[in-house]
């Protein structure tokens, strides 16, 4: 585990929000309308949200060292091929809810925001936790192996969830009368709307409950999935992230950048998913990786055997095993009959 006593430099602070606002207030002037996004304006702004992190990894080396920008390019790397795993489960979501390809950017918008405030408590928590010694780095171990180790065992698994069941949907229902159809990009309809809606030859058949003034739509239901779901995907990459760096500013920084660009990835890996066949295996030896890490980390405070990953290191190695995974996608594709019994 790095022991960089970075703190929160004023300046660093201030560059690191500056850029992180400015690219998000960017990033909603310029999807404002519900047209879908293409794979080539996808690309585009992937480009640019990976240009933007580099940018802060650039000051970094320049304000603080080379340690200091490898850990957060390392941090970064980590959290967005992890993140890769939670886009795929995204792609099912709104598939069972079926929401149209030009309302996903909407969901995925608001549940970045959300990303965004539970990645900031789930460190705070995290790296406070690490204060109590190398116990809390071995449990952390722990979780991320057996991460890795469900995602093994997944492949076996029947992927065809009924989110109807899913905790978040039931939950949200119980907060809020449903209307069972879509009403436009709104996730709340008032009641005065849906009154002149069952009047409609198309919801004949269709009646209102008595109470409720504000009625939830399919969307706001996929919202919350989506939402609960990312933030159970946050219990093993945030752990995985810290096991890079226990500095604060390191580990939100490099999530939040990750995070900013995950929208865009979303469309870009859409469209390529049947290509990246071999990417999920990368995945599953970066958790593994990882967990080996932070053990060693642990053992060599309880056991001082000296033997320790530097961040270079950690990155060299991260950014290897991804290149692997996708070059081994392009070299043995899934044979079409496979990925028919897959889908």
């Amino acid at each position: 585990m790095e022991t960089i006593q970075l703190g929160f430099p004023p300046l660093t602070t201030a560059v690191f929000i500056g850029l992180a606002l400015a690219a998000l207030l960017l990033d909603m002037v310029t999807h404002q309308d519900d047209k879908p996004i293409t794979l080539a304006n996808a690309s585009i702004w992937s480009i640019f949200w990976i240009a933007i992190s580099l940018a802060f990894a650039g000051f970094l080396y320049f304000q603080h060292g080379s340690e200091v920008a490898s850990l957060f390019v390392t941090g970064y790397t980590l959290e967005k091929v992890l993140s890769i795993d939670n886009l795929f489960v995204f792609m099912a979501i709104f598939a069972w809810f079926k929401v149209p390809d030009n309302l996903r950017h909407r969901v995925l918008y608001w549940g970045i925001i959300g990303a965004i405030v539970f990645r900031g408590i789930f460190v705070a928590i995290g790296t406070g936790l690490l204060a109590f010694g190398p116990w809390v780095e071995i449990v952390f171990a722990l979780i991320v192996a057996w991460t890795a180790v469900m995602m093994l065992k997944g492949g076996e698994e029947d992927t065809d969830e009924d989110y109807s069941q899913h905790i978040a949907y039931r939950f949200a229902k119980k907060l809020f009368p449903v209307w069972p159809k879509l009403y436009g990009h709104n996730f709340f309809v008032k009641r005065d709307k849906l009154e002149a809606e069952v009047q409609k030859s198309e919801n004949k058949g269709m009646s209102l409950p008595v109470k409720g003034a504000l009625f939830a739509t399919p969307l706001f239901l996929c919202l919350v999935v989506v939402e609960v779901s990312d933030i159970l995907f946050a219990f093993d990459s945030v752990p995985a992230v810290i096991a890079v760096s226990r500095e604060p500013l390191i580990v939100y920084s490099a999530m939040l950048f990750a995070i900013l660009g995950l929208r865009t990835l979303y469309f870009v890996l859409e469209a390529l998913k049947r290509y990246l066949v071999h990417l999920e295996k990368s995945v599953i030896v970066l958790l593994f990786f990882i967990s080996a890490k932070l053990t060693l980390n642990a053992t060599d405070h309880l056991f001082h055997h000296g033997i320790s990953i530097q961040p270079n290191t950690s990155l060299l190695i991260v950014l290897t095993v991804l290149t692997i995974g996708i070059l081994a996608s392009v070299l043995f594709p899934e044979r079409e009959d496979t990925q028919a019994v897959n889908q």
